[in-house]
């Protein structure tokens, strides 16, 4: 053959390869829900090839590791999947008309937790709260759930937990299901105050995930009817110390009863309760929020407090009124009620040295802030003082922050609004 004759060879071994390429599609593998699934779900493996049309291809399914072929329909389901279904799969066809065959398709992955795997390879669902758990009525709140390693499929379910006998149930919220991984209620009203889960299934037949952490929600309105009135009146107590807690009606009425929620026993009834005052000697696990609820269910003036041994600070429960006096003190469970000579620190800073209270004569809205004191006997939780402008008639309860050096400091009292966010220390 001639040299010149070269250019023309290739072009005409280009052209027929091409065109087997195009006799020869590519098939593709789908999997349903996920290529990430959970034992005992149910998978659904689809081929296609271009999508064409199902009648004119017959299909081939294949497993690495695997020999010969384990299927010949378009699609192939696995019924109750284990972690032995786990695996590469890759699909072709052959048209039934003309046996034209496919190219095989790229293998995609099916990977499969179980329940014998670690905690973070189970099917877990994990709710969160947007902007924030603290509330005011009017407020928008979001709630979001999710499912660990997995987002496709999933219909989410919505519960609220209620108090029975002193044991939590689910209570389904009626407007919830099918509202997808986010539950919004665009204005906050007393009744929503309360603690939510969220559960999550996908396929059929469904694939159910146990409940959720659980997330609390804490409304508070302008003019509450009735008052949660404590005593000692502080949000930073001792173990071991003795706290009172009363629902003070300003009609008198009866039928209020103390609640609490703490991370450690959930939704409870306040105890021992008579009437609707509750008195219970401390311990650190009290650490929570408390609040009153009426006979049909309403809640009002959630309050948090935090049980701490050692140093605390003596702050004032409710906020101050711009030019009103505000007196601190540092206290020491071994010297109560002696007052420490100890420092006091606004928002991390030391404001004041070795003095036995810290004195304003007249508050102003720049004296907000995160207050700590420390002294050689230790150091105190911090509260969250916050300043009201003179003349407000708002009511408003106030929520302080108790960072008290353990693992987690659940709340975090943000503004005067009571913008609450979640902290970790």
């Amino acid at each position: 053959m001639e040299l010149n004759q070269l250019p023309c060879v290739l072009l005409l071994i280009s052209n027929i390869h091409s065109g087997d390429t195009e006799d020869n599609p590519k098939a593709s593998v789908r999997i349903n829900p996920d290529q990430h699934v959970f034992r005992g779900e149910s998978v659904t493996l689809r081929c296609d090839i271009n999508a064409e049309a199902v009648s004119s291809w017959q299909y081939s399914w294949y497993k690495e590791g695997s020999a010969g072929v384990f299927g010949f329909l378009q699609e192939y389901t696995l019924l109750s999947v284990t972690e032995s279904d786990a695996g590469k799969y890759s699909c072709s066809g052959t048209e039934s008309k003309s046996s034209r065959r496919s190219q095989m398709s790229d293998a995609v992955l099916l990977t499969v937790s179980g329940e014998d795997f670690s905690i973070s390879d189970r099917a877990q669902t994990a709710l969160s709260v947007s902007p924030q758990n603290w509330l005011t009525e009017g407020d928008s709140v979001t709630l979001i759930c999710e499912v660990y390693g997995s987002s496709t499929g999933w219909t989410f379910n919505w519960y609220m937990l209620t108090l029975s006998d002193n044991s939590d149930h689910y209570k389904p919220l009626s407007d919830s299901r099918g509202a997808g991984g986010k539950y919004t209620v665009s204005s906050v009203a007393l009744k929503h105050t309360g603690v939510y889960v969220c559960g999550a299934e996908r396929g059929k037949p469904a694939y159910t995930i146990e409940m959720s952490n659980t997330q609390p929600l804490w409304v508070t309105g302008v003019s509450p009817p009735v008052s949660l009135v404590i005593s000692p009146s502080r949000a930073q107590h001792f173990t071991s110390a003795s706290l009172s807690l009363s629902c003070e009606d300003k009609s008198n009425s009866t039928g209020w009863r103390v609640r609490r929620y703490t991370d450690t026993s959930g939704l409870k009834n306040c105890s021992p309760q008579t009437g609707s005052t509750c008195t219970i000697s401390l311990i650190t696990s009290d650490t929570g929020v408390y609040w009153c609820q009426s006979e049909s269910g309403e809640n009002y003036n959630p309050l948090n407090i935090t049980v701490h041994s050692g140093v605390i600070l003596e702050s004032p429960v409710h906020p101050v009124t711009e030019g009103d006096p505000l007196t601190l003190h540092c206290l020491y469970k071994s010297t109560t009620p002696a007052k420490l000579r100890a420092d006091f620190y606004k928002d991390g800073s030391l404001v004041q040295s070795q003095t036995s209270e810290m004195i304003i004569t007249a508050v102003s809205k720049s004296h907000e802030g995160f207050y700590y004191c420390k002294h050689p006997e230790g150091e105190s939780p911090k509260s969250w003082i916050s300043v009201r402008a003179s003349g407000s008639d708002s009511q408003i309860s106030v929520f302080n922050i108790l960072c008290s050096g353990l693992a987690a400091c659940p709340y975090l009292l943000v503004t005067v609004v009571l913008i609450v966010k979640c902290c970790r220390m």
